[in-house]
C-alpha cells in the first residue's frame, strides 16, 4: 500500500472516531436533559466525560511510548467501542452508573486520540506532503465529520431516541480500530523519549510549553474558545432550541450550521495556507468564531438568523487548529512531542469540562438569555489577545526546521 493511500484511510479512521465524538456529545446531555429535566446535570455529564479525557491525554505519553502509536489506537477503540456501548445498554442504572462510564469513556478516547495525533507526522513525511497542508486537510476531514455528526444525532434522537443513538456511536470507534489495524503501517514512528522518571518525563512537556511564547498564547486562545464552544454545544444550544423551538431537529441543523461553515473554512484555509499569514488568519479567527454565535442566541429567537450568524463562525473558527497543529510539528523536537502534544491537547481541552459546568451554572443562576449575552461578551474580550500579542506570529510565520536529535 501506498504511503498516500495509507494517510487517506488514517484519515478515515479518524473521521469515523470524530463522528462517534460528536455524536457522544449531542446524545448523552440530551439523554440526560429528557430523564431528568436538569440543566445543571446536563452539564456535569458532558465535564465528566472531559475530565478523564484530558487527565488520559497527558498520562498516556509514556503508554503510547511503550506500546506503539499504532498499537494504542487499536486498543484504546476498541475499548471505547465497549464502553459505549455499555452506556447504551445500561440506561436504567442510575445517574451514577451512566457518570462513571462516561468518565471510562472520555479516558479511552483521550488516549485513541492522542495515539492518532502522533501517527500523523510520519505518514505526512511518507506520503511527502507539507505539514501545513496536512493540518488544514486534517481539519477539514474533521470538520466534515462534525458536520455529519451533529445534524444526524439530532436527526438519529429525534427519530428513535438517545439511547439506540449510541450503539452507532460504539460501531463507529470499531470501524476505526479495524482499518488502522488492517491498513496504517506508518514507516517510522516518533522516537522514544529519553527513558527517566516517569513524572520528571511529563514535566519537560509542561515545562517546554510554558518557556515557549507561541504555544502560550495560542493555548490562553484555544482554551477560551473551547470553554465557550462546550457551553454551546452541551447546554446553550440544547436549551435554546427546546425554550424557542421545542423540537431536536432544530438542534441538528444549529450545530449543523456551524459544522458547515467551519468544513467550508477548513477547504478554503487547505487551499490557501502556504499564501496565509498564519499568525493573522488564527487571531482573525478566534474573534470571529467566539463570540457572535453566543450573541445571536441570546438576543434572537429566528433559527434562520442563529443559523446564519453560526455558518460565519464556524468559517472563522477553520484556520484555528490547523495552525496550531503545524506549529507543534514544526516547533517541537520529536523526542519531546508525544508529551508536549498531550500536554497542549489537555490544556486546550480543559475548556471543555469548564464551559459545560459554568453554562449549567449559570443558566440555573440566572436564566439562559443572560448567560449568553454575559458568555459573548466575556469570550469577544479574551479572543482579541492574540490580535494584541503580534510578536510570536513572527515566530510561527518563520517555521522552526528543528529536528530531533
Amino acid at each position: 500500500m501506498s504511503a498516500r493511500r495509507g494517510l487517506v484511510i488514517l484519515f478515515v479512521a479518524d473521521v469515523l472516531s470524530a463522528v462517534g465524538s460528536r455524536i457522544s456529545m449531542v446524545a448523552i446531555p440530551w439523554l440526560v436533559l429528557v430523564t431528568t429535566g436538569s440543566a445543571a446535570r446536563m452539564g456535569l455529564v458532558a465535564a465528566v466525560e472531559m475530565v478523564p479525557y484530558i487527565v488520559a491525554s497527558i498520562m498516556a505519553g509514556p503508554l503510547i511510548d511503550s506500546l506503539g502509536p499504532r498499537r494504542t489506537s487499536i486498543l484504546a477503540n476498541l475499548c471505547s467501542a465497549v464502553a459505549v456501548g455499555a452506556i447504551a445498554a445500561t440506561t436504567q442504572l442510575g445517574f451514577t452508573a451512566l457518570l462513571l462510564l462516561v468518565a471510562l469513556a472520555g479516558a479511552l478516547r483521550g488516549a485513541a486520540d492522542r495515539s492518532k495525533d502522533l501517527l500523523v507526522r510520519p505518514m505526512a513525511e511518507a506520503a511527502q506532503v507539507e505539514l501545513i497542508r496536512i493540518t488544514s486537510l486534517h481539519e477539514a476531514f474533521a470538520r466534515g465529520a462534525t458536520l455529519l455528526a451533529a445534524p444526524l444525532a439530532g436527526l438519529l434522537i429525534y427519530w428513535t431516541d438517545a439511547a439506540s443513538v449510541l450503539w452507532i456511536d460504539a460501531a463507529t470507534f470499531a470501524v476505526c480500530a479495524v482499518l488502522v489495524a488492517a491498513f496504517v503501517y506508518p514507516p517510522s514512528v516518533v522516537a522514544a523519549a529519553v527513558r527517566e522518571k516517569y513524572f520528571r518525563s511529563l514535566m519537560a512537556g509542561f515545562s517546554f510549553v510554558r518557556r515557549d511564547a507561541l504555544l502560550t498564547t495560542m493555548l490562553i486562545t484555544t482554551f477560551t474558545l473551547n470553554v465557550f464552544s462546550s457551553a454551546s454545544t452541551a447546554v446553550f444550544i440544547p436549551l435554546w432550541v427546546k425554550e424557542e423551538l421545542g423540537t431536536a431537529a432544530g438542534l441538528g441543523l444549529t450545530l449543523g450550521a456551524f459544522s458547515g461553515g467551519a468544513l467550508l473554512g477548513s477547504i478554503g484555509f487547505a487551499i490557501l495556507a502556504t499564501r496565509l499569514p498564519r499568525y493573522l488568519t488564527f487571531a482573525i479567527g478566534a474573534v470571529i468564531g467566539g463570540s457572535p454565535r453566543l450573541l445571536v442566541l441570546g438576543f434572537s429567537d429566528d433559527l434562520i438568523l442563529v443559523m446564519v450568524v453560526t455558518f460565519l463562525s464556524g468559517i472563522g473558527m477553520a484556520a484555528i487548529n490547523p495552525v496550531f497543529g503545524a506549529a507543534l510539528y514544526e516547533h517541537v523536537p520529536k523526542d519531546l512531542q508525544a508529551r508536549v502534544i498531550g500536554v497542549v491537547a489537555a490544556t486546550s481541552f480543559a475548556g471543555l469540562p469548564l464551559g459545560a459546568l459554568l453554562a449549567g451554572a449559570l443558566v440555573s443562576g440566572l436564566g439562559l438569555t443572560p448567560s449568553l449575552v454575559l458568555s459573548g461578551l466575556v469570550c469577544l474580550l479574551i479572543s482579541v489577545f492574540p490580535l494584541a500579542r503580534r510578536g510570536p506570529g513572527k515566530v510561527l510565520d518563520a517555521p522552526s526546521t528543528m529536528e530531533a536529535a
